[in-house]
Protein backbone atom coordinates (compact mmCIF):
# COMPACT_ATOMS: atom_id res chain seq x y z
CA UNK A 1 0.00 0.00 0.00
CA UNK A 2 2.84 2.38 0.80
CA UNK A 3 4.46 1.74 -2.59
CA UNK A 4 1.10 2.27 -4.30
CA UNK A 5 0.59 5.59 -2.45
CA UNK A 6 4.04 6.82 -3.49
CA UNK A 7 3.43 5.78 -7.09
CA UNK A 8 0.11 7.64 -7.14
CA UNK A 9 1.70 10.77 -5.71
CA UNK A 10 4.45 10.70 -8.34
CA UNK A 11 1.77 10.44 -11.03
CA UNK A 12 -0.15 13.41 -9.60
CA UNK A 13 2.85 15.73 -9.83
CA UNK A 14 4.51 14.41 -13.01
CA UNK A 15 3.49 15.51 -16.52
CA UNK A 16 1.86 12.59 -18.27
CA UNK A 17 1.43 10.61 -15.06
CA UNK A 18 -0.83 7.57 -15.40
CA UNK A 19 -3.73 8.88 -13.30
CA UNK A 20 -6.45 8.81 -15.98
CA UNK A 21 -7.89 5.34 -15.11
CA UNK A 22 -8.97 6.85 -11.77
CA UNK A 23 -11.05 9.65 -13.33
CA UNK A 24 -14.44 7.99 -12.61
CA UNK A 25 -13.58 7.75 -8.91
CA UNK A 26 -12.27 11.32 -8.99
CA UNK A 27 -15.55 12.53 -10.50
CA UNK A 28 -17.48 10.77 -7.73
CA UNK A 29 -15.21 12.23 -5.04
CA UNK A 30 -15.63 15.71 -6.49
CA UNK A 31 -19.41 15.40 -6.44
CA UNK A 32 -19.44 14.24 -2.82
CA UNK A 33 -17.19 17.15 -1.82
CA UNK A 34 -19.43 19.67 -3.61
CA UNK A 35 -22.63 18.25 -2.10
CA UNK A 36 -21.16 18.22 1.40
CA UNK A 37 -20.02 21.83 1.18
CA UNK A 38 -23.41 22.88 -0.22
CA UNK A 39 -25.14 21.09 2.65
CA UNK A 40 -23.25 23.21 5.17
CA UNK A 41 -23.71 26.41 3.17
CA UNK A 42 -27.50 25.89 3.02
CA UNK A 43 -27.87 24.82 6.63
CA UNK A 44 -28.80 21.20 5.94
CA UNK A 45 -25.73 20.29 8.01
CA UNK A 46 -24.96 22.54 10.96
CA UNK A 47 -21.63 24.14 11.81
CA UNK A 48 -20.84 24.63 15.47
CA UNK A 49 -19.58 27.85 17.03
CA UNK A 50 -17.38 27.60 20.10
CA UNK A 51 -17.75 31.11 21.54
CA UNK A 52 -14.38 32.55 20.48
CA UNK A 53 -12.89 33.47 17.10
CA UNK A 54 -11.62 30.51 15.06
CA UNK A 55 -8.84 30.69 12.49
CA UNK A 56 -8.50 27.66 10.20
CA UNK A 57 -5.18 26.91 8.47
CA UNK A 58 -5.14 24.20 5.83
CA UNK A 59 -4.65 23.31 2.19
CA UNK A 60 -6.66 21.89 -0.67
CA UNK A 61 -4.04 19.30 -1.64
CA UNK A 62 -2.84 16.07 -0.06
CA UNK A 63 0.76 16.16 1.10
CA UNK A 64 3.18 18.63 2.63
CA UNK A 65 2.94 22.36 2.12
CA UNK A 66 4.90 23.73 5.10
CA UNK A 67 1.69 24.18 7.05
CA UNK A 68 2.77 23.07 10.54
CA UNK A 69 5.66 25.58 10.89
CA UNK A 70 3.26 28.27 9.65
CA UNK A 71 0.72 27.27 12.33
CA UNK A 72 3.42 27.77 14.97
CA UNK A 73 4.39 31.16 13.52
CA UNK A 74 0.78 32.36 13.45
CA UNK A 75 0.18 31.17 17.02
CA UNK A 76 3.17 33.22 18.13
CA UNK A 77 1.91 36.19 16.13
CA UNK A 78 -1.46 36.00 17.89
CA UNK A 79 0.31 35.81 21.24
CA UNK A 80 2.29 38.93 20.35
CA UNK A 81 -1.06 40.66 19.78
CA UNK A 82 -2.07 39.85 23.35
CA UNK A 83 -4.32 36.89 22.55
CA UNK A 84 -4.34 33.48 24.26
CA UNK A 85 -4.64 30.99 21.37
CA UNK A 86 -5.15 27.26 21.53
CA UNK A 87 -4.69 24.74 18.71
CA UNK A 88 -7.08 21.98 17.71
CA UNK A 89 -6.01 19.16 15.38
CA UNK A 90 -7.27 15.88 13.97
CA UNK A 91 -4.21 14.12 15.36
CA UNK A 92 -3.60 11.95 12.32
CA UNK A 93 -1.65 8.81 13.18
CA UNK A 94 -2.65 8.84 16.85
CA UNK A 95 -5.28 6.77 18.62
CA UNK A 96 -6.57 7.86 22.01
CA UNK A 97 -8.96 5.95 24.27
CA UNK A 98 -11.24 8.98 24.45
CA UNK A 99 -11.61 12.42 22.89
CA UNK A 100 -11.06 15.30 23.15
CA UNK A 101 -7.46 14.68 24.19
CA UNK A 102 -5.33 17.44 25.70
CA UNK A 103 -1.83 17.24 24.26
CA UNK A 104 1.40 18.28 25.96
CA UNK A 105 5.06 18.14 24.93
CA UNK A 106 5.34 14.69 26.54
CA UNK A 107 2.16 13.08 25.17
CA UNK A 108 3.07 9.90 23.23
CA UNK A 109 2.75 10.41 19.48
CA UNK A 110 1.08 7.00 19.23
CA UNK A 111 -1.81 8.55 21.16
CA UNK A 112 -1.87 12.13 19.83
CA UNK A 113 -0.17 12.00 16.42
CA UNK A 114 3.15 13.62 15.54
CA UNK A 115 2.08 17.13 14.47
CA UNK A 116 0.06 18.00 17.61
CA UNK A 117 2.96 16.95 19.86
CA UNK A 118 5.37 19.01 17.73
CA UNK A 119 3.07 22.05 17.99
CA UNK A 120 2.73 21.60 21.75
CA UNK A 121 6.53 21.47 22.12
CA UNK A 122 7.33 24.41 19.88
CA UNK A 123 4.40 26.76 20.53
CA UNK A 124 3.79 26.04 24.21
CA UNK A 125 0.04 26.68 23.96
CA UNK A 126 -2.94 24.46 24.84
CA UNK A 127 -3.43 21.81 22.15
CA UNK A 128 -6.39 19.45 21.77
CA UNK A 129 -6.84 16.50 19.44
CA UNK A 130 -10.25 15.31 18.34
CA UNK A 131 -11.64 13.84 15.10
CA UNK A 132 -14.58 16.18 15.81
CA UNK A 133 -12.61 19.41 15.78
CA UNK A 134 -15.62 21.47 16.88
CA UNK A 135 -15.83 19.38 20.05
CA UNK A 136 -12.07 19.68 20.58
CA UNK A 137 -12.14 23.44 20.10
CA UNK A 138 -15.05 23.79 22.53
CA UNK A 139 -13.06 21.83 25.13
CA UNK A 140 -10.11 24.23 24.74
CA UNK A 141 -12.41 27.19 25.37
CA UNK A 142 -14.11 25.58 28.38
CA UNK A 143 -11.05 24.03 30.03
CA UNK A 144 -7.94 25.95 28.93
CA UNK A 145 -9.14 29.55 28.97
CA UNK A 146 -8.17 30.31 25.38
CA UNK A 147 -9.69 33.38 23.71
CA UNK A 148 -9.19 32.19 20.14
CA UNK A 149 -8.63 28.84 18.42
CA UNK A 150 -6.32 27.92 15.53
CA UNK A 151 -7.47 24.80 13.68
CA UNK A 152 -4.53 22.93 12.17
CA UNK A 153 -5.44 21.36 8.81
CA UNK A 154 -9.17 22.01 9.20
CA UNK A 155 -10.08 23.67 5.92
CA UNK A 156 -12.46 20.85 4.95
CA UNK A 157 -13.87 20.29 8.47
CA UNK A 158 -16.97 22.42 7.99
CA UNK A 159 -18.58 21.27 11.22
CA UNK A 160 -16.26 23.77 12.95
CA UNK A 161 -17.54 27.27 12.17
CA UNK A 162 -14.71 29.66 11.39
CA UNK A 163 -14.08 33.40 11.26
CA UNK A 164 -10.97 33.28 9.09
CA UNK A 165 -9.39 30.82 6.65
CA UNK A 166 -5.76 30.65 5.54
CA UNK A 167 -4.84 28.25 2.73
CA UNK A 168 -1.25 27.13 2.09
CA UNK A 169 0.12 25.95 -1.27
CA UNK A 170 3.58 24.59 -2.04
CA UNK A 171 5.32 26.60 -4.78
CA UNK A 172 7.32 23.65 -6.11
CA UNK A 173 4.45 21.19 -6.49
CA UNK A 174 1.54 23.59 -6.88
CA UNK A 175 -1.79 21.83 -7.45
CA UNK A 176 -0.24 18.96 -9.38
CA UNK A 177 -2.45 17.76 -12.23
CA UNK A 178 -5.38 19.72 -10.69
CA UNK A 179 -7.54 16.60 -10.45
CA UNK A 180 -9.57 15.47 -7.41
CA UNK A 181 -8.58 12.46 -5.35
CA UNK A 182 -7.67 9.73 -6.22
CA UNK A 183 -6.72 10.81 -9.77
CA UNK A 184 -4.94 13.86 -8.37
CA UNK A 185 -3.99 15.52 -5.09
CA UNK A 186 -6.99 17.87 -4.70
CA UNK A 187 -9.26 17.64 -1.67
CA UNK A 188 -11.34 20.51 -3.09
CA UNK A 189 -11.43 22.27 -6.49
CA UNK A 190 -8.89 25.03 -7.29
CA UNK A 191 -11.61 27.67 -7.04
CA UNK A 192 -11.76 27.03 -3.29
CA UNK A 193 -8.63 29.18 -2.93
CA UNK A 194 -10.60 32.19 -4.17
CA UNK A 195 -12.90 31.97 -1.18
CA UNK A 196 -10.37 31.96 1.66
CA UNK A 197 -9.34 35.08 3.55
CA UNK A 198 -5.64 34.60 2.82
CA UNK A 199 -3.81 32.30 0.41
CA UNK A 200 -0.10 31.87 1.17
CA UNK A 201 2.51 30.15 -1.00
CA UNK A 202 5.43 28.33 0.57
CA UNK A 203 8.72 28.20 -1.32
CA UNK A 204 10.85 30.15 -3.77
CA UNK A 205 9.06 33.25 -4.98
CA UNK A 206 6.22 32.70 -2.48
CA UNK A 207 5.18 34.24 0.80
CA UNK A 208 7.32 32.24 3.22
CA UNK A 209 10.24 29.83 3.40
CA UNK A 210 11.25 27.20 5.94
CA UNK A 211 14.59 28.15 7.47
CA UNK A 212 16.66 25.40 9.13
CA UNK A 213 18.26 25.82 12.52
CA UNK A 214 21.18 23.96 14.06
CA UNK A 215 20.91 20.17 14.21
CA UNK A 216 19.79 18.76 17.56
CA UNK A 217 20.56 15.32 18.93
CA UNK A 218 17.53 13.08 19.41
CA UNK A 219 18.10 13.09 23.18
CA UNK A 220 18.27 16.94 23.19
CA UNK A 221 21.71 16.98 24.79
CA UNK A 222 23.81 18.27 21.87
CA UNK A 223 23.67 20.86 19.09
CA UNK A 224 25.70 21.03 15.88
CA UNK A 225 25.74 23.58 13.09
CA UNK A 226 24.67 22.13 9.74
CA UNK A 227 28.00 23.29 8.35
CA UNK A 228 29.65 20.63 10.52
CA UNK A 229 28.11 17.96 8.29
CA UNK A 230 29.53 19.37 5.04
CA UNK A 231 32.19 17.30 3.32
CA UNK A 232 30.85 13.80 3.99
CA UNK A 233 27.61 12.03 3.09
CA UNK A 234 24.66 12.08 5.48
CA UNK A 235 21.63 9.82 5.58
CA UNK A 236 18.56 12.07 5.31
CA UNK A 237 15.34 10.51 6.63
CA UNK A 238 11.98 12.22 6.10
CA UNK A 239 8.48 10.93 6.80
CA UNK A 240 6.62 14.10 5.79
CA UNK A 241 4.19 15.01 3.03
CA UNK A 242 6.99 16.04 0.67
CA UNK A 243 10.31 14.40 1.68
CA UNK A 244 12.02 15.98 -1.33
CA UNK A 245 11.62 19.39 0.28
CA UNK A 246 13.76 18.29 3.26
CA UNK A 247 16.41 16.75 1.03
CA UNK A 248 16.58 19.90 -1.14
CA UNK A 249 16.92 22.08 1.97
CA UNK A 250 19.90 20.05 3.20
CA UNK A 251 21.55 20.18 -0.22
CA UNK A 252 20.99 23.93 -0.23
CA UNK A 253 23.08 24.04 2.94
CA UNK A 254 25.94 22.25 1.15
CA UNK A 255 25.33 18.73 2.45
CA UNK A 256 25.78 15.53 0.45
CA UNK A 257 22.51 13.66 0.93
CA UNK A 258 21.64 9.97 0.77
CA UNK A 259 17.85 10.06 0.54
CA UNK A 260 15.53 7.87 2.61
CA UNK A 261 11.95 9.04 1.92
CA UNK A 262 9.23 7.59 4.11
CA UNK A 263 5.41 7.90 4.03
CA UNK A 264 3.89 10.85 5.84
CA UNK A 265 3.43 10.18 9.60
CA UNK A 266 5.62 7.07 9.35
CA UNK A 267 6.32 5.24 12.63
CA UNK A 268 9.97 4.16 12.73
CA UNK A 269 11.59 0.95 13.88
CA UNK A 270 15.17 0.78 15.08
CA UNK A 271 16.24 -1.11 11.97
CA UNK A 272 15.06 1.66 9.65
CA UNK A 273 17.63 4.04 11.13
CA UNK A 274 20.53 1.58 10.93
CA UNK A 275 22.79 1.78 7.87
CA UNK A 276 25.92 -0.01 6.67
CA UNK A 277 28.24 2.87 7.53
CA UNK A 278 28.87 5.40 10.29
CA UNK A 279 27.53 8.41 8.38
CA UNK A 280 25.34 10.79 10.40
CA UNK A 281 21.57 10.47 10.18
CA UNK A 282 19.54 13.68 9.85
CA UNK A 283 15.75 13.73 10.10
CA UNK A 284 12.95 16.26 10.34
CA UNK A 285 11.67 17.47 13.70
CA UNK A 286 8.32 15.88 12.89
CA UNK A 287 10.10 12.53 12.64
CA UNK A 288 12.14 13.19 15.77
CA UNK A 289 9.12 13.48 18.08
CA UNK A 290 8.50 9.78 17.32
CA UNK A 291 12.11 8.67 17.71
CA UNK A 292 13.11 9.67 21.25
CA UNK A 293 13.64 5.99 22.11
CA UNK A 294 15.91 5.57 19.08
CA UNK A 295 18.51 8.18 20.06
CA UNK A 296 22.11 7.42 19.15
CA UNK A 297 25.33 9.39 18.76
CA UNK A 298 24.96 9.67 14.99
CA UNK A 299 21.24 10.62 14.90
CA UNK A 300 20.10 14.23 14.67
CA UNK A 301 17.07 16.27 13.70
CA UNK A 302 16.88 19.62 11.94
CA UNK A 303 14.25 22.05 13.25
CA UNK A 304 12.79 24.61 10.84
CA UNK A 305 10.97 27.90 11.31
CA UNK A 306 8.59 29.58 8.88
CA UNK A 307 10.03 32.92 7.76
CA UNK A 308 7.69 35.28 5.94
CA UNK A 309 8.86 37.55 3.17
CA UNK A 310 8.26 41.25 3.71
CA UNK A 311 5.26 41.08 1.39
CA UNK A 312 3.98 37.90 3.03
CA UNK A 313 4.26 39.42 6.49
CA UNK A 314 2.33 42.49 5.34
CA UNK A 315 -0.43 40.32 3.85
CA UNK A 316 -0.71 38.31 7.07
CA UNK A 317 -0.84 41.45 9.20
CA UNK A 318 -3.64 42.89 7.07
CA UNK A 319 -5.59 39.64 7.29
CA UNK A 320 -5.19 39.32 11.05
CA UNK A 321 -6.40 42.90 11.49
CA UNK A 322 -9.82 41.54 10.49
CA UNK A 323 -9.64 38.55 12.83
CA UNK A 324 -12.46 39.64 15.14
CA UNK A 325 -12.13 39.79 18.91
CA UNK A 326 -15.63 38.29 19.02
CA UNK A 327 -16.88 35.58 16.63
CA UNK A 328 -18.99 36.77 13.73
CA UNK A 329 -21.48 35.05 11.49
CA UNK A 330 -21.01 31.46 10.46
CA UNK A 331 -19.51 31.04 6.99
Amino acid sequence: MKRLARALERAWYRPGGAWWPLLPLAWLFGRVVALRRAAYARGWLRSRRVGVPVLVIGNITVGGSGKTPLVILIVRTLQARGLRPGVVSRGYGGRAERYPLRVTATTPTAVAGDEPVLIARRAGVPVAVDPDRARGAAALVAEAGVDCVVADDGLQHYRLARDMEIAVTDARRGLGNRRPLPAGPLREPPGRLDGVDLSLVHGAGGDFELVPGAAQSLDHTSTRALADFVGRPVHAVAGIGDPGRFFAMLRGCGLTVIEHPMPDHHVYTAGELMFDDDAPVLMTEKDAVKCADLAAETRWYVPVDAQLTEAGAARLERALAHFAVHPGATR
